[in-house]
């Protein structure tokens, strides 16, 4: 009789971790989708802008000087990369390429531009965070 009421406790206690665990993977898995819908709306929203031609992307490429064709290219990635995002099977993908173009858009920010970088290790940090979460989800 005490190896059956030990073997309900293992049991219920098993079962009780499992619970608490499963808990936390869709608490987890509930809010990397809401950084992945916010990212995904920056993204896009940045690279229509670029891939359109506003005004101020096109004076900014300018100023970077290394031509309106890197304008294209990072409008590109950064739709790329924001459809990733709302894609299960590509989301970690998408946002470690993200987290890779807003490294680069950081050390342009500072170097050569001579502005905040504060936006872009925001979406540095969030892209990042994004792609650690996704690491259980293929």
């Amino acid at each position: 009789m005490a190896h059956t009421r030990e073997a309900t406790v293992t049991a219920t206690t098993m079962s009780a971790a499992t619970t608490a665990t499963s808990r936390r993977s869709r608490i987890r898995t509930a809010l990397s989708w809401v950084v992945q819908l916010a990212l995904a709306l920056q993204f896009a929203s940045g690279g229509v802008l670029k891939l359109f031609g506003a005004t101020q992307m096109t004076a900014m490429f300018a100023e970077i000087g290394a031509g309106q064709w890197l304008r294209i290219v990072v409008g590109a990635l950064e739709l790329a990369g924001a459809a990733g995002l709302l894609l299960p099977r590509l989301a970690r993908a998408a946002a470690a390429g993200l987290a890779a173009l807003m490294i680069g858009a950081t050390v342009t920010n500072v170097t050569v531009l001579g502005t905040s970088p504060a936006l872009p290790l925001l979406l540095l940090t969030l892209a990042a965070a994004v792609a650690v979460m996704r690491r259980d989800h293929r």
